[in-house]
């Protein structure tokens, strides 16, 4: 006989539209950590000049950076020019009142410029733009002036500085809000400052592998809800899992000690086609087969090398290098783990419900394998 499929509860509503929110979101490019590049050039005849790199065309129209390029310079060229110089004027205030350049702890009063508005420049990092990339705050080192410092708000993502005068430079990264250590005008770190401690390296590469994950790795939050739903209980989970973790753990650690090295445009790809290969799985079969572990382990291996690729730009310490490395390690299981406490919360209650599959784990995973192979071709 025939039996009528038992209707969606309304109380599966919620954690059905969590994932849908989760599917559509905009898809961030592969591995993109989005820190704030910042660079400190102290010259010569006593002037400072800070370069920012910052989506400033979201900024002025106060949109997510997310939001197509090519919609928010059309929507800026449109502008007359009183218009437009209203919003460089608020963005100018903008940069004011959440960025500060410190002389010895006090406060300094930069011009503030964007060299590439109204430039060829501001189009020359690969996407439309009016007001380009760069926010740059300039001026003169104040008379008698020992230590510069810097310090973002916490709107802007964590800070990657890199500090450059005649003699030498150094670079670091600085934590959402949170103000650089100082560096000496004689062209050395503050006296006593020394290199950062390990607790505060360890902390800081922790946090980034963390936020890789969360919220910044939307291709590796959808590879780990493709594993939860094909099975919510804990032993396959774990064994999958398990799995993935030593895989990318190999490969992140050996790439970014430099023993092995793979062309991003090989890497990338091949990590947006394990994203679909595991959510396609979940549409052919509805238990966990033998081999799932083995396929896991081996797209573990290219999301490892993925994550190293964030390394590579980002750097390590010389002095604390195995330190961070394994900071960021445990940052992206913290992250992981953290995607699979939140799918245990809003799903794991219905896994035993007979509507289980027919209303989560098969139109969650052909969303996740759509964006998967979208994802495919667009890093192709």
């Amino acid at each position: 006989m025939y039996n009528t499929p038992t209707p969606l509860p309304r109380r599966a509503l919620l954690p059905l539209l969590l994932g849908l929110v989760v599917l559509w979101s905009p898809a961030a490019r592969g591995h993109d950590l989005e820190l704030t590049e910042t660079l400190i050039l102290l010259t010569a005849d006593g002037r400072f000049q800070v370069d920012m790199l910052v989506d400033l065309d979201a900024l002025a129209l106060g949109v997510a950076p997310s939001t197509d390029s090519a919609e928010l310079a059309a929507a800026l060229s449109a502008m007359d020019s009183e218009e437009l110089q209203g919003h460089q004027e608020k963005l100018g205030a903008y940069f004011a009142r959440r960025v500060r350049v410190l002389f010895d702890g006090e406060r300094a009063s930069p011009v503030i410029t964007f060299p590439e508005l109204g430039t060829d420049l501001a189009a020359s990092h690969g996407e439309p733009s009016v007001f380009g990339l760069v926010a740059r705050l300039a001026g003169r080192i104040p008379e008698g002036a020992e230590a510069i410092s810097f310090r973002a708000s916490r709107s802007f993502p964590p800070v990657h500085l890199t500090v450059v005068d005649q003699r030498v430079g150094r670079r670091e990264l600085v934590e959402h809000g949170t103000e650089s250590r100082r560096y000496s005008l004689a062209g050395e770190l503050e006296t006593g400052a020394g290199s950062p401690p390990t607790r505060e390296i360890v902390g800081q590469y922790l946090t980034l592998g963390f936020w890789h994950i969360l919220p910044e790795g939307t291709d590796h939050v959808l590879f780990v809800l493709g594993l939860f739903l094909l099975s919510a209980r804990f032993r396959p989970l774990l064994w999958q899992v398990t799995a993935f973790t030593v895989a990318h753990a190999v490969t992140l650690t050996l790439s970014t000690l430099g023993w092995i090295r793979l062309d991003p445009g090989i890497v990338e790809p091949l990590i947006a086609l394990s994203i679909a290969w595991v959510a396609i799985e979940n549409l052919l079969t509805q238990k966990l087969q033998p081999w799932r572990p083995l396929m896991v382990f081996a797209f573990g291996l290219l999301h490892g090398l993925g994550f190293a690729g964030v390394l590579g730009e980002l750097g390590l310490p010389e002095e604390e290098r195995i330190s961070a490395l394994l900071a960021f390690n445990v940052g992206i299981e913290l992250g992981q783990l953290t995607v699979l406490g939140l799918a245990m919360l809003t799903l794991g209650w219905f896994r035993d419900r007979p509507w289980y599959r027919r209303w989560l784990t098969v139109p969650l995973s052909l969303g996740i394998a759509v964006i998967g192979l979208w994802w495919f071709i667009e890093r192709l």
